[in-house]
């Protein structure tokens, strides 16, 4: 294990993290999340991960990082901007934001990489992996802990300075690092999430019930769409930014500069005529290597339908 100047490390790797396009770089010492077992358990236990029934496994691993990586010491908490500088034509079935361009698990996992490499090269023999949401980690509370942000209401990162349009990514590495400190809540009394989101999900301020999101119902839920949810998915037909779209905080959001994260030319054009008779050979071309081929052609042309119907 290498130990050194934590301090010249960390501005090192801080530096590198930005030089990657990343939009900010936050660090915490890796060790179980006490705060948030109980959280986790209760929200497991209301079954509000629906069927969702991978957040089950691995439990100890979510919140013990040092279960995960062997030896690891810090996590190093990445954002990365996605925000768009066009949407799509307003008279349109809608997809989240995120997923308008490049799937931004690829995007992500080659800049972790590149930055572990630097770390190697420049401070020597560091082990470590890198994350991005398709592990059991809890991104969330890793990035608010390493003062990147607080968790909203409506249980998204929300920072000061860019709102929540942004990917969290993590490198959990055996390398000692200083740490960051978490910030303070800046949502106050505001319940813009809350009083907008069509399917109550967000049951209570801090706590979302993921079997109610639209989001949930969209993209990973296979089975047919409930009846009871009809006409409340208010055109989202993969994904939903409802509580990130009337979020305060999104004001300062500023459009990404990651050419990968920018969408097919169709996809902003496109009216729901057009969706509706979408083909799978289009299905194809327009969400070639996206985020929006987990819900296959079958499972937009089902969200299409349902809100349709």
């Amino acid at each position: 294990m290498i130990v050194g100047n934590k301090s010249k490390y960390t501005n090192l790797i801080k530096k590198e993290a930005i030089r990657l396009g990343f939009m900010s770089c936050g660090i915490s010492k890796a060790g179980f999340l006490e705060e948030e077992a109980p959280r986790l358990e209760e929200w497991l236990n209301k079954n509000r991960n629906g069927k969702m029934s991978y957040m089950e496994n691995h439990f100890d691993k979510r919140l013990d990082p040092t279960k995960l990586v062997d030896g690891s010491k810090s996590v190093i908490s990445l954002l990365l901007n996605y925000y768009p500088d066009k949407v799509q034509n307003p008279e349109s079935y809608k997809i989240s934001k995120y997923a308008y361009g490049k799937d931004y698990h690829f995007v992500i996992k080659d800049k972790l990489k590149s930055l572990l490499q630097f770390i190697q090269s420049e401070i020597g023999e560091v082990a470590g992996r890198a994350f991005v949401d398709s592990a059991p980690v809890l991104d969330k509370a890793w990035a608010a802990k390493s003062g990147l942000g607080w968790i909203g209401k409506n249980s998204n990162l929300l920072s000061k300075k860019a709102g929540s349009f942004f990917f969290i990514a993590e490198l959990i590495v055996d390398l000692e690092l200083e740490e960051d400190t978490p910030v303070t809540d800046h949502c106050g009394t505001c319940t813009a999430c809350i009083d907008a989101c069509p399917t109550n999900a967000i049951v209570e301020p801090y706590k979302v019930d993921g079997s109610k999101c639209i989001s949930y119902f969209t993209i990973e839920l296979k089975d047919e769409l409930p009846n009871s949810f009809k006409n409340t998915f208010e055109d989202w037909m993969f994904g939903c930014d409802i509580c990130q779209d009337v979020c305060p905080w999104n004001r300062f959001s500023k459009p990404h500069n990651e050419p990968l994260f920018d969408p097919h030319p169709d996809l902003l054009k496109f009216d729901k005529k057009d969706w509706q008779e979408i083909t799978r050979e289009t299905f194809n071309e327009i969400f070639r290597k996206s985020a929006v081929k987990r819900t296959k052609f079958e499972g937009l042309k089902r969200n299409i339908k349902f809100l349709d119907s």
